[in-house]
């Protein structure tokens, strides 16, 4: 794979370029136990905790922090997956057309939500299906149609593994060499966060042979939110299809993805969206591609027309929208649990959600830059500018940051370790506290010194 960097050896301030918006300042907020409490006490999301299950430790609730990697158990989730095993029990394959929520059309019980969390215009341009890089796979093989002249692929250096075997295998199914074919665009040397500029100028470098662009909406390892509207307008100006990867960003922040005119996006609902491991993954496909039924896919009998699925007949009819690249039947314990959650979200708004996050991260920001500063062991590579980050910080250590995270698990702090040296924290809006984010940090502190 082609690896693009720029020239400087220090991380380079904001550079303003007319698609990108100016950021804002980091936040700088009261450091105190007390400023902690009273967040905690006015919080409107604060009811919220209560509908999830906190995992233990010594008798009380541990401090999970990892809700980037797995968010927590609704207590809505049983029952909701026990109404789907009363209907199975008692009406077996009849449940498909009977019950409460017949498994005929379960998909579309958690569509509406899915249009709130990802901006679409409507429920034709999303759906909840199958795993991330399965969905993956399922758009490439639409959107993918490389030709001797336009073949090559532009992501983010150290995207997540799996996204990148994806484009792998696809650049050999299709014939051309991923090291000439996918383009990796890196920071500026000594630099953590990668600037817009440089992934819009390097889009504009190969334009004339570019036939994908695809980022994350939210980095995994770094934590840095990408800007899918200026990215996206100058995939589409080089002619390329732009997709992005919304595992990290789904539920965390909120989404724009019709507006932006992205071409298609996958995602995974276990992390921000509480849905359970391995829970059912889910598509955008934007409205111009949707009512398209000539492009190009794999096709699957429920994204098969619907009136005529049961008429056993072939040739297949892709449903208009998202629906058309549906391949199997509902996972339906599975969706269960995800619909649980969604009406979660639903009630809690993500808007809302978005607003206790950016002074949740913020107060969590302000304590660590504090600690960084005091002791030196470590940094935070995610950007200072809450507009291009999620929940998430990540601490790049220098020293002894397997001791650490070892430390943090034996004092009840559930966090997560990224080689090579990364310990990521990410206070979930709604079931983390002001006084986890304290009480981590005062833990934190301890182990260092």
């Amino acid at each position: 794979m082609v690896a693009e960097t720029r020239g400087g050896h220090s991380p380079i301030p904001f550079i303003q370029h007319p698609l990108i918006a100016t950021p804002a300042p980091h936040m700088n907020l009261d450091t105190s136990h007390t400023f902690a409490q009273t967040q905690d006490r006015e919080d409107p999301l604060a009811s919220f905790r209560n509908g999830f299950h906190i995992p233990q430790f010594k008798g009380g609730d541990c401090i999970y922090l990892c809700g980037n990697s797995l968010g927590l158990q609704p207590k809505s989730v049983v029952t909701a997956i026990e109404n789907e095993l009363d209907t199975w029990k008692s009406m077996g394959v009849e449940g498909h057309f009977k019950g409460s929520f017949p498994w005929f059309h379960y998909h579309k019980f958690l569509k509406p939500t899915l249009v709130e969390l990802t901006g679409a215009l409507d429920q034709t341009e999303v759906t909840p299906m199958g795993s991330l890089s399965a969905n993956l796979h399922f758009m490439l093989a639409t959107f993918y149609q490389p030709d001797q002249h336009r073949y090559k692929i532009i992501v983010e250096a150290g995207a997540f593994p799996s996204d990148l075997y994806a484009l792998e295998t696809q650049c050999l199914f299709h014939g051309y060499d991923p090291n000439t074919a996918i383009i990796e665009v890196s920071p500026k040397p000594g630099a953590h966060i990668l600037e817009t500029t440089d992934i819009v100028n390097c889009i504009e470098k190969h334009a004339d042979q570019l036939a994908m662009v695809l980022f994350s909406g939210v980095q995994y390892y770094s934590g840095q939110r990408f800007e899918i509207g200026p990215i996206t307008e100058a995939g589409h100006q080089a002619g390329a299809m732009v997709g992005w990867d919304l595992a990290h960003a789904i539920g965390n922040v909120p989404l724009s993805l019709h507006q932006d005119e992205v071409d298609f996006a996958v995602w995974c609902s276990y992390k921000y969206l509480n849905s359970g491991p391995g829970g059912t993954a889910g598509i955008f496909v934007h409205q111009k591609h949707g009512g398209n039924t000539k492009l190009k896919r794999l096709g699957g009998w429920w994204g098969h027309h619907e009136q005529e699925r049961f008429h056993m007949k072939k040739g297949f009819k892709p449903i208009t929208g998202a629906d058309g690249w549906q391949l199997s039947n509902a996972n339906v314990l599975s969706m269960a649990a995800q619909k649980a959650s969604l009406e979660i979200f639903k009630q809690a708004n993500i808007d809302r959600i978005r607003k206790k996050s950016l002074l949740l991260t913020g107060y969590l920001e302000t304590l660590l830059m504090k600690l960084s500063s005091e002791s030196g062991v470590f940094e935070i590579i995610t950007p200072e500018n809450p507009e291009q980050r999620g929940a998430q910080l990540s601490l790049l250590f220098h020293q002894q940051g397997r001791e650490v995270f070892q430390g943090l698990k034996e004092q009840g702090v559930i966090v997560d370790w990224r080689e090579p040296g990364s310990i990521r924290v990410a206070p979930a809006p709604l079931y983390n506290t002001f006084e986890d984010v304290f009480q981590f940090c005062e833990i934190l502190k301890r182990l260092i010194e």
